[in-house]
This record gives C-alpha cells, structure tokens and sequence, in this order.
C-alpha cells in the first residue's frame, strides 16, 4: 500500500497534477514524501517545490538524504532557501546548511538575518559528530525566582516555537543551568509557589564538544527526553533531543557494522565505484599481507604435508573454528566498547575468563573434531593433534577477540574499523603453527 502510494505520488509530479499530489500528501508522513522524491528526476522536484507550501517543503527537507537536500536546495534562489529555513528547527538547518558545498553555505549565510545568523553559525562551529553539532537552540529556559503562574504564562508564550516543552531547563541569576522542572510538576503545582522549589537539580549535562556516541549513552542511561549542552562556566548553550539521539544511535550502530567488514561508515550503495574502491582498498591490502604471512607459516611445514597428505585438507578446520570463535568474542567486546562498559585498564584481568572459555570451546570441538578425523583417516594420532590444536587456537582467538579491540581503542583507533583483520591474522597464522607444529612431532606416528 505504501509502496503504492508513493509511486502515486512520483506520477503525479509527472503529470503535474497538483489536486492528486495533494491527496497523497496528506496521507503520506514527509520521510516517505522524501524517499519517493529520490526517484524523481530534477524536473519533476520543481514540480514538487511548486505545489508545496513552505511548511511541508520544510518538513520533508528535514527527512531527506544529504542528496536530494541539496538537489532540493540548488532548485531554490537564495531569498526562497532563507524563507525555508524559518519553517525549520535550527539544529535541522545546521545540519542542511553543514552539507552544502562551502561557496553555497556562505551565499546562504550572507542573506540570512543577523539574529539568525549568530545561532546558525554558532552550531556550524562544531564537529557534526558532536553534542554541539546536534545540539538545538529551541528550548524553554527560566528563572528559578519566577512564580508558577508567571512561568505557565512564558511557556504559553514560547511554547509553540520550542521542540521540547515537557522539559523545562531552570536558570539562576547569572544565567547559569542549575536545573530541570517536569511540566507535569508545574501544571499540577499551586499557582503562587515558585520555580524553585519544585526544580530538579540532579542535573545530567554535557560539553559541545563531547562525542555524540557519549551523549546517547547518557540520554539511554538516564532515560531522558532531553539533555544540556552547556559551556565550561555552565550556561546553557543549547539541548539535544531524544528524536536525534536515535538517528545518532542508528548512525553509529550501521557505523560499526560496516567497519567490522572493514568499510568505511561512509560508504554507501548508491555511491560512485572510484569511492567504494577507494574505501575498501587499503584494508583488503592489508588483509592481502596477513594472508601472505599465513601462507607462509603453511611453507614452513612443506615437507611433513607431503608425506601426511590428510593434514592439508585437516588443517583449514583449525584456522576456520578459530576464525569463527574469535568473532563471537570480538561482537561481544565491541558492543562492550560501545556502551562504554570496557576498558583496558580496568577490565585486563578479564582475559583469564576468556582463556577458559577459549579452552572449554576448544576441547569440546576439537574432541568432535578428532572422532570425525579418526573414522575418515583410520589414525587416531590425527584426531590427538586436531584435538590439541583446537584448544590452543580457541584460547588465541577467544583472548585475540578480547584483547585486540581493547589495544585499539586504548591507542585513540577505531577498534571496529581493524580488529577482524588482526585477529583473523592470529587466528590463522597460529592455527596453522598448532596443526603443524604438533603434526611435525607426531610425524613417525602418522607416516
């Protein structure tokens, strides 16, 4: 039904049929409007900023990609992009105004209003990856001396300009954050009492230059609907929402799955193949050198394969059981990281547990794996070595997948983005120094 109705709405455009458009725009929440629009052609977007109003081209500009917001803006004169701009919320603004090209954002900043520009370029000045890149500056903010009368009034009064009311962020004399009230508590509060006294001063708060992953551990942790971002002297420069906070955590997650496969968390499918390749390149050379070094330790052991022909087909069972149990590990520790429950420095002593769990796992299979050996082989002796091997590259990989992430992060890199590589490395490399090595002291009893 809804593929159906947006693919109404592409035709409509096509047809320039602005009664139709209209229909299926009420019927239609903009981050659908939006995706359908990525289909249209730059004709057909005119068409679409022609029969829209303000309000709506606003608020699906604040649903759409980084590409069709600009393909949207370029189709706009300067004066018609500000006039936008007032129907968004500034964080969103920031946000479109940050993806433009450098040229374009400065035309744009030139026509804007000087009140206006104070803020845009305030929120322009962070990293977009921080609190202060997705910090707003709608909010309600008031005196801790005002009665709640006088404060129901002012919400009245700002209410309907802010995006968050149910919180309200209360200041002292020198305008410095010194709590929140629940609008709840204020609706339901005697008139004549005031602010203060029911503020909430367990206050939870962050710096604009504090990583937005922190932020929305916070925000989850806590179970807020907003959080402070607030300057070293405590004045309170804007708040982050809860609706941002998860498009921060999908970000981050969809991040760190493509940087486990070893893909930049830029990458895209619709991308060009000149930046995919360019992504993907460095690490699968990398990946190429840790192959060569594997490939390696297997020549080191040439001529016990050849008298032992079942080791060759043996011994990837090893390196692939290992690779395997290393991942589970590393998923584990990875999300550890990531919700800020791991640590080098306090969580070392860790390692113990994993060495069990490496050894447990690894006698178990490789038990298996020696029976299975056994039958097929008629040697008992192979299915010893499996059986040791296993257990020795379990332990390596069940400590690697813990430790590996850990180092990284403790050395200021991205342990998602390098920690497969590595420990499918010593995963395979050692596996085959286990197999091997063991294979070449129990050589005269498998000839």
């Amino acid at each position: 039904m809804l593929n159906r109705m947006k693919h109404a709405l592409i035709d409509s455009l096509k047809r320039k049929d602005k009664l139709q458009f209209e229909t299926l725009a009420k019927e239609l929440y903009p981050i659908d409007v939006a995706e359908a629009l990525t289909k249209c052609s730059e004709k057909e977007l005119k068409t679409f900023v022609s029969f829209s109003t303000p309000e709506f081209h606003a608020k699906v500009l604040e649903q759409a990609s980084d590409r069709l917001q600009l393909r949207l803006i370029r189709i706009l004169d300067y004066s018609e992009i500000v006039h936008l701009f007032t129907h968004m919320s500034r964080d969103d603004v920031a946000d479109a105004l940050g993806n433009l090209p450098i040229n374009l954002r400065k035309d744009l900043l030139n026509e804007m209003k000087d009140s206006e520009l104070a803020t845009l370029e305030e929120l322009l000045g962070y990293s977009r990856d921080s609190a202060g890149g997705i910090m707003t500056t709608e909010y309600i903010a008031l005196s801790h001396e005002l009665s709640i009368k006088e404060a129901l009034d002012k919400i009245r009064e700002i209410g309907p300009k802010t995006e968050v009311i149910e919180t309200i962020f209360i200041l002292n004399q020198k305008n410095e954050l010194i709590g929140t009230a629940d609008l709840r508590d204020i609706l339901t509060t005697d008139d004549t009492k005031s602010l203060s006294q029911i503020t909430n001063e367990n206050l939870v708060t962050v710096f604009p230059e504090t990583d937005q992953e922190k932020v929305s551990l916070l925000v989850s942790r806590y179970d807020l609907k907003a959080i402070a971002v607030v300057s070293q002297s405590n004045r309170l420069l804007g708040i982050i929402t809860v609706d941002d906070i998860i498009d921060v955590i999908v970000e981050e997650q969809t991040e760190d799955i493509l940087r486990l496969g070893g893909v930049s968390g830029q990458e895209t499918t619709d991308g060009t193949i000149f930046h995919s390749i360019r992504r993907r390149i460095p690490w699968l050379l990398i990946n190429l050198g840790t192959a060569f070094l594997a490939a390696f330790t297997v020549t080191m052991f040439e001529s016990v394969i050849a008298q032992v022909v079942a080791l060759a087909s043996s011994m990837s069972i090893v390196t692939g059981m290992g690779g395997n149990a290393g991942n589970q590990t590393l998923s584990v520790v990875i999300r550890s990281i990531a919700l800020g429950e791991l640590e080098l420095s306090k969580n070392w002593h860790r390692v113990f547990r994993e060495i069990t769990i490496g050894l447990i796992q690894g006698a178990i299979v490789g038990f298996l794996a020696g029976v299975i050996l056994y039958f097929k082989v008629g040697n008992p002796m192979i299915g010893v070595i499996i059986f040791l091997a296993m257990i020795g590259n379990m332990i390596v990989a069940s400590t690697s997948g813990f430790l590996i992430p850990l180092v990284l992060k403790r050395f200021n890199f991205d342990p998602a983005l390098g920690s497969s590589i590595f420990l499918t490395a010593t995963t395979d490399i050692l596996g085959f120094f286990f197999f091997l090595g063991l294979a070449t002291l129990f050589l005269p009893w498998l000839i």
